[in-house]
């Protein structure tokens, strides 16, 4: 398969050299410093087994030199969505389709808007992969996996192809029978961890050994729960304390992403994680105090780091 990485972070690059390794054709597009590198030296990544070298690697910031690929895996961050669809129009053809990989519930419908929807999946992975340098990405444990599906749920050859390509990879691939769960699933366990791991200012070895953050993770996910519910998503029995076992199996040190854009001063996907929990809660009539808390506590930050507030740290 032919398959343009759009958005090439700590997910993005993870599954792209997995996909690469394999034999894939596989372009990054990607931007700065990290393209340069890229370009330059090739992508490599540390994982728990050993490191990845892709050398040499197609890269590119103009999707125009690319033209039009089989899929188009979005690794872009959440607030990025909407401009990335407008940008991806060259990579676009008749059979083209979409794989959004972005923490949230709302990306899928965000590329519908913009695409023609036939060209959309839902889509979600797994990993605690981050930047650690231009073309250097560092992923940590071992718990990595990629879902993704038809949104009216009905299989298609295109998504089991690119599954097969993955599982060839090497890496977990799957096909649920109902993408709107998965993202709920995925959507309870990473924004409550997220959240309070923001406010917190510690890692998740420290979050679930204190009875207090231990509680304030359960709070949240019940929160997410209940606007689930409201939305007709079919949990299946027992998330909650699922999730919270899950949790107990990551790395001690492991963080997320909006923790660590927070801590840096970078914009975040705060409004996509725990900002939409609070409006998706009030357009359901269902309260959600704590994430509340985390959105609004947190929110001085963001608006600092994407330049409309100033205040010194």
């Amino acid at each position: 398969m032919r398959i343009a990485i759009f958005g090439t972070g700590g997910a993005g690059g993870y599954f792209r050299a997995h996909l690469a390794r394999s034999g894939e054709e596989v372009i990054f597009i990607a931007r700065g410093a990290h393209l340069n590198a890229i370009r330059s030296q090739g992508l490599r990544v540390e994982t728990a087994k050993g490191e990845l070298l892709i050398h040499p690697a197609t890269a590119t910031d103009n999707p125009k030199e690319i033209g039009p690929v089989d899929v188009v895996i979005l690794g872009t961050k959440a607030w990025q969505v909407q401009e990335s669809a407008k940008e991806m129009q060259p990579l676009m053809g008749s059979e083209t389709f979409v794989v959004p990989l972005q923490n949230g519930v709302e990306a899928a419908a965000q590329l519908a808007s913009e695409l023609n929807p036939d060209h959309v999946v839902g889509g979600l992975c797994a990993t605690i992969s981050m930047i650690a340098g231009p073309g250097h990405i560092r992923s940590l444990g071992e718990a990595h996996y990629i879902k993704f599906a038809e949104l009216n749920g009905k299989p298609s050859k295109r998504t089991e192809q690119l599954r097969m390509a993955f599982e060839k990879a090497g890496v977990k691939a799957e096909i649920p029978a109902n993408i709107d769960v998965a993202l709920w699933e995925k959507f309870l366990f990473v924004v409550s961890f997220g959240g309070v791991g923001s406010v917190a200012r510690a890692p998740i070895g420290v979050l679930r050994s204190l009875p207090e953050t231990r509680a304030m993770l359960e709070i949240c996910m019940n929160e997410i729960f209940n606007v689930a519910k409201t939305r007709k998503i079919a949990f299946p029995e027992g998330i909650v304390v699922k999730t919270m076992k899950f949790l107990d199996t990551l790395p001690a040190t492991g963080t997320t992403s909006l923790q660590r854009d927070l801590i840096a001063g970078k914009p975040s996907e705060l409004e996509a994680w725990n900002g939409a929990v609070v409006r998706l809660g009030k357009e359901s009539g269902v309260a959600t105090p704590v994430h509340q808390f985390i959105y609004q506590s947190q929110l001085p930050s963001e608006m600092r780091a994407r330049g409309k507030v100033q205040f010194p740290t």
